[in-house]
């Protein structure tokens, strides 16, 4: 492939000789315009967009170094070779300030030039594997993001995140979570006429067309579940707007994906929620509706299990008070007379959620519970009470496995690796509780809960005594600024530093230094 370059010289002569006499394409060059000043070149390398400018300094109207000035401002990557007659130091100097490639003094040869010319086509093309790798790159970079978006929009929806790690998390990976309420939508399509899955051109073509009317929209989260299901939350200022407005763009998604592919369609919407931690019940409502069909019942005659009952079950009860539980709750709910499946099929996935966000607050994994109720089919649909127990039973038995196994762990062992972590990284100023978590194996929510139970303060009251207490030695023991023990102690801000500090000490930094 050749580069472009455009010559800019007002002597005819030397630029009719530099255009006939160099052999532009063996050193990898294509000529593609010439001009006698820099007033004529500008328009055409505007319009021609040329790698390398080859150009006099000395011109009528607008000389090189004006012109060099101008291709800085709005073409920086642009190589610029000066040919001057003039060996003045400050004609130098300017070119050297204005990122000139190469200062050449006439008269130059033309071997001399193709040398050169040479030398910027290797430059381009080291710069072009440059910026392909950094391309690379970077969609690298997206696509990890989008999937750590998707996974954790997933476990938010499956009841496993709290409300505040959920918040935290979420400006992490770059998502407002905070509304006033929140409605589920769950988008389920297939090809027309077939039970087979959706073909992965199509699966695209879907996907494009979703992104093109919800992309952008900062009311609208989108994740995927499988190929040709979809999950879009829905933010909104009031629950009126929000059931206008989400079913107005579920209904415009499902026209456009069946009026441009062979696809149809199934909506399934859950019902509005206030609450983040409540979105697990939205989305069970709208997983069965979408599966189900036009056979489902509406989301708000749905039965359901009070999810405080299954909790104080799980947390408290133990295998054996299985029966009376099941009796007690679920019995009343799946009869008489007989049940539908749809109905057990529902209650299956809300006891599933449930249980999940249980483990999560408990700091397990609630990977495997995830992947089971989101595996359509009728495998994990019961079809008989007995059934729906079995399945209960076994949610049960994996709740009380790592409730029990917890009472076994060294909870000391774990604080203190986490105190240690502290220590070592207390000067971060972006270190947050997710993260010690993370390092300990915890979810943000239990590791917040069993570091107050074993330290007696919350995580950010144990981590603003340790930086003012950091604070204190240093300025006992240093001669440096205040603003410079604020960042040494992990603030980023003096004027906060010094208001914490105050709070914490009835001192300014300043004070406490005199007196001390």
């Amino acid at each position: 492939m050749s580069y472009k370059v455009f010559l800019v010289e007002d002597e005819v002569t030397t630029r009719e000789g530099i255009r006939d006499n160099v052999d532009w394409h063996s050193v990898g060059f294509e000529l593609c315009g010439e001009a006698s000043d820099g007033e004529v070149a500008l328009p055409q390398i505007e319009i021609i967009q040329p790698d390398v400018l080859i150009t006099d300094i000395k011109m009528p109207f607008m000389d090189g170094l004006q012109l060099c000035r101008i291709i800085r401002q709005h073409w920086a990557w642009m190589k610029i070779i000066i040919i001057s007659g003039y060996n003045d130091f400050q004609y130098a100097q300017s070119a050297i300030k204005l990122g000139v490639s190469e200062y050449v003094l006439k008269p130059v040869s033309v071997q001399d030039l193709q040398t050169i010319l040479a030398r910027m086509a290797f430059i381009l093309d080291q710069e072009k594997v440059e910026r392909a790798h950094l391309k690379q790159l970077s969609r690298q970079v997206q696509d990890t993001l989008q999937l750590q978006r998707e996974k954790f929009l997933l476990r938010l929806l499956t009841g496993g995140e709290s409300a505040v790690s959920a918040i935290e998390q979420g400006q992490e990976l770059g998502l407002n979570l905070m509304a006033p309420c929140y409605q589920v939508y769950v988008l389920s399509v297939h090809l027309s006429a077939s039970s087979r899955p959706l073909p992965y051109e199509t699966a695209q073509q879907v996907e494009n067309i979703i992104n093109g009317v919800i992309g952008g929209n900062p009311w609208v989260l989108l994740t995927r579940v499988g190929p040709g299901q979809f999950v879009f939350l829905f933010k909104a200022e009031s629950m009126e707007q929000i059931e206008q407005e989400s079913a107005f763009l579920a209904e415009l998604v499902r026209e456009e994906i069946e009026k441009s592919t062979d696809c149809s369609v199934a909506l399934g919407a859950g019902s509005p929620q206030r609450r983040l931690g409540d979105l697990y019940h939205s989305f069970a409502q709208a997983w069965m509706l979408a599966e189900s069909g036009p056979a489902a019942p509406p989301a708000e005659e749905i039965k359901k299990a009070d999810p405080s009952q299954l909790f104080q079950f799980l947390q408290h009860g133990n295998i054996e008070e299985l029966d009376a539980f099941f009796d007690a709750v679920y019995r009343p709910l799946i009869e008489p007379p007989t049940p539908s499946g749809l109905m057990l099929h529902y209650l299956l996935i809300d006891a599933t959620l449930a249980t999940a966000k249980f483990l999560s607050e408990l700091g397990g994994n609630v990977g495997q519970l995830s992947d089971s109720i989101l595996t359509t089919g009728e495998s994990i649909s019961p079809a008989t009470p007995d059934q729906f127990k079995n399945r209960l039973q076994k949610l049960a038995e994996t709740a009380f496995a790592f409730r029990d196994s917890l009472a076994k762990t060294d909870r000391s062992s774990i604080i203190q690796a986490a105190r240690a972590y502290i220590a070592a990284h207390y000067t971060d100023p972006n270190l947050s509780l997710a993260e010690v978590a993370a390092h300990v194996h915890f979810s943000p929510n239990h590791f917040s809960v069993v570091f107050s139970e074993e330290t007696g303060s919350t995580f950010k009251d144990y981590l603003t005594q340790l930086r003012i207490e950091q604070a204190k030695k240093l300025l006992r023991m240093s001669h440096c600024k205040c603003s410079e023990v604020a960042c040494q102690v992990g603030y980023n801000d003096p004027h906060y530093f010094s208001l914490i500090f105050r709070k914490k000490t009835g001192l300014t930094p300043q004070q406490y230094r005199t007196k001390t």
